[in-house]
């Protein structure tokens, strides 16, 4: 089977499950999809173990293999994921929270990775499967960002408060960065470099990583919304936009600097940059409804790569203890992560605590934590970390993501509502929270 036969197999099959989740389990669509790919894989991979001929599990790995989700991802879903969800950023919210978007997406990603690494390491020592500090490192940074695609999805179904909300999403769309930073150190040192970290070096590294990509960007969404602007043609603007999209993260890996970062202000300049008169916006309609549209196309697919590639891990590795102690480490690496920043600020402890555990519960791991655990250096300690990113990843989407609005009423005891129909608007949201108005 060629990839443009698998093609309609698998648009048919997110189409199915789509459909019955809409009319009889009514689950956030991407949840039901991942969830839905994890049972086909684990009946796929039963069917192999009872029917060891059966030349269907062969093919299916075959074909889970050729997908390569690392390389499918990194190199090309995550620029159009990142740049669709720019059209929908708050731009002025992003520039009131900009000084906390990006210390939890710097500084955040560095506290959350050794909090990670320290306790990992300890714990698996004390469970009697002892894991070198490096690789413990590994994991840390492969678990220390939250996934732009599975917040943004989890944001259209819960009310914040104002100004929360602009975090959530700022910190998601600009923390990949740094944790590419910090999985490139880690990789460095299993490899023997010793030299990457230590005396300012990791720091300098992430801000030259992060400064870099966001120079790029700017300057190729400034480029790109001059572009748009002098065109007519609607297809022009269309070819222009993903033209940005890709190339823009290309070009930064070029340069050795952040393509997410890149990707990301590129796509914030171009729909925010310049006047906003009626002629020069009246592009932008047509634009965020086709990038919608390769929103939802990508995350359906992504979300049954990942259920699919679930087949490919030892199981025996998810027997060990220290695979299912990570999730209650990564939740608390998380909270520290951002505990100490807020904890810093001047607001009153009361909100400081309800940030607090907002931020550290909505903090859902995702489809960058996967392709990027599969791409480390073979090792003994593979199969470990492959599959304790795997159960944090799915508790987190899953458990943390349905979750989210029961523990929302309790951090703010009814002041948040869950908007009906599941989709929160600017109205749903508690300005009382962010400290800049009165309760609505």
């Amino acid at each position: 089977m060629s990839t443009f036969d698998v093609a309609p197999i698998i648009f048919l099959f997110a189409a199915l499950v789509s459909l019955a989740n809409e009319r009889f389990i009514k689950l956030p669509r991407s949840i039901a999809l991942l969830l839905a790919s994890l049972l086909v894989s684990l009946g796929i991979a039963a069917a192999g173990h009872i029917w060891p001929a059966s030349w269907f599990p062969q093919a299916y790995q075959q074909r889970v293999e050729h997908a390569n989700l690392p390389h499918t991802l990194l190199d090309g879903m995550l620029a159009l994921l990142l740049f669709a969800a720019t059209w929908h950023a708050d731009i002025k919210g992003l520039r009131r929270e900009g000084v906390l978007v990006f210390i939890l997406a710097t500084i955040g990603v560095l506290i959350a990775t050794f909090v990670f690494a320290f306790g990992f390491w300890l714990l698996a020592s004390l469970c009697g499967t002892p894991v070198p500090f490096p690789w413990c490192f590994l994991l840390g940074a492969i678990l220390a960002p939250t996934d732009a695609v599975a917040v943004d999805e989890l944001l259209k179904r819960v009310a914040l408060p104002a100004g929360l909300r602009d975090i959530i999403a700022g910190e998601s769309l600009f923390n990949d960065g740094a944790a590419v930073v910090m999985f490139l150190a880690a990789v460095a040192l299993i490899g023997g470099q010793s030299g990457v970290i230590g005396n300012g070096r990791l720091m300098s590294a992430l801000m030259i990583e992060c400064a870099g990509g966001a120079a790029i960007g700017a300057v190729a969404g400034y480029a790109a919304r001059l572009l748009v602007e002098h065109s007519e043609d609607e297809i022009v603007r269309l070819t222009l936009s993903i033209a940005l999209a890709l190339a823009t993260y290309r070009i930064a890996l070029q340069f050795h600097v952040s393509g997410p970062i890149a990707v990301v202000v590129a796509g914030l300049v171009m729909v925010n940059a310049g006047p906003r008169t009626s002629r020069q916006t009246a592009w932008r309609p047509h634009l965020a409804t086709f990038w919608s549209l390769v929103d939802d196309l990508v995350n359906t697919l992504l979300f049954l790569l990942m259920g699919a590639e679930f087949f490919n891990l030892d199981f025996t590795a998810f027997t060990q203890a220290i695979v299912f102690a990570a999730i209650p480490l990564a939740i608390l690496s998380r909270l520290v992560s951002i505990a100490i920043p807020i904890g810093l600020s001047r607001a009153d402890w009361p909100k400081k605590a309800r940030m607090i555990s907002t931020l550290t519960w909505v903090g859902l791991r995702g489809a960058i934590s996967i392709a990027l655990v599969l791409t480390i250096p073979d090792g003994p300690y593979g199969p470990t970390l492959a599959a304790a990113c795997y159960v944090v990843v799915i508790f987190t989407i899953v458990v943390q993501g349905l979750s989210t609005p029961a523990i929302l009423s309790r951090i703010y005891k009814g002041e948040v509502p869950v908007p009906a129909g599941g989709h929160a608007s600017d109205h749903d949201t508690v300005p009382e929270a962010s400290g800049h108005a009165k309760p609505s």
